[in-house]
């Protein structure tokens, strides 16, 4: 009785799974990530060089600044750059009294006489702060969402800075027909899931206002923000690239005289017959 209440069992098992499986299923939804998701657009950046070949390049100072001013008054309400530090700033063009006054509006921690947490004015040698003290006060007060530190950002993204202008100009409300955004999200196809959680960050032209008589666009913004982060994700960037053109320029030169020795050693040797 025994196997056979088993084997009862064991038959209705699979009469269930195989009238499951001969049932209609509805046809999945098609996946148009992929087909709306954009890729960046090529730019010619000055830290590249001529052809965008990424030699011989070195980055515009006023676009470095103009890019800073953009993350001051932007970015860094929800974004830090917290790997630089403020004296890096020199490499922007920024004189010693004009560091030590934008390290002066910033607050840094620090513990009084007592041993009792506290506050201080920050100093040329700190580092930015972080914005949020960690990962939990972040995502709380961004819906969930978690703004990424920008030190890296270039480099931790496939088309870095071209990536970077790409996606800050790439906001739309022309939700293509059959996408599906949340009211919380925006629609960016320059975003790996299309549908991102930042707010459009440069909102209009004359958003921020430069002295130096460059276009005050949003597609210029976009552009002095994404070189500016270059810079932070590589401040040396120029360094290596002189100790690389340098390393090149001696190996062909030790090339020439090891060839020209080559020459001079066997000149006397015959070949054989």
């Amino acid at each position: 009785m025994i196997r056979l209440g088993a084997l009862a069992v064991g038959l209705l098992f699979v009469v269930n799974v195989l009238w499951g499986a001969l049932q209609p299923r509805e046809a999945a939804a098609p996946d148009m990530t992929k087909e709306l998701h954009k890729h960046p657009h090529a730019i010619a950046w000055a830290h590249n060089g001529p052809g965008n070949l990424g030699i011989f390049g070195t980055f515009d100072r006023g676009q470095l600044q103009r890019g800073f001013q953009v993350y001051k008054e932007v970015c860094s309400a929800c974004h830090s750059i917290h790997r630089i530090a403020f004296r890096d700033l020199a490499d922007l063009g920024y004189n010693e009294a004009q560091i030590k006054a934008i390290a002066a509006e910033y607050e840094m921690p620090a513990l009084d006489n007592n041993g009792e947490p506290t506050t201080r004015k920050g100093t040329p040698a700190d580092k930015f702060p972080l914005i949020y003290p960690n990962e939990q006060a972040a995502r709380a007060a961004q819906n969930g969402a978690l703004p990424p530190d920008l030190s890296l950002i270039i480099k931790a993204r496939e088309g870095g800075a071209d990536y970077v202008h790409s996606l800050l100009t790439g906001y739309s409300d022309n939700v293509p027909k059959g996408w599906t955004k949340p009211d919380t999200l925006y629609y960016n196809p320059y975003f790996r899931s299309v549908n991102i959680a930042m707010p459009p960050p440069l909102s209009a032209d004359g958003q921020v206002a430069y002295t130096d008589g460059s276009p005050q666009t949003v597609d210029q913004y976009a552009k002095d923000v994404s070189a500016f982060l270059t810079w932070a994700s590589e401040p040396k960037l120029e360094n290596r690239k002189e100790t690389g053109v340098a390393a090149i320029i001696f190996l062909i030169i030790m090339t020439g005289l090891g060839y020209m020795s080559y020459r001079k050693v066997w000149a006397d040797v015959k070949k054989p017959a």
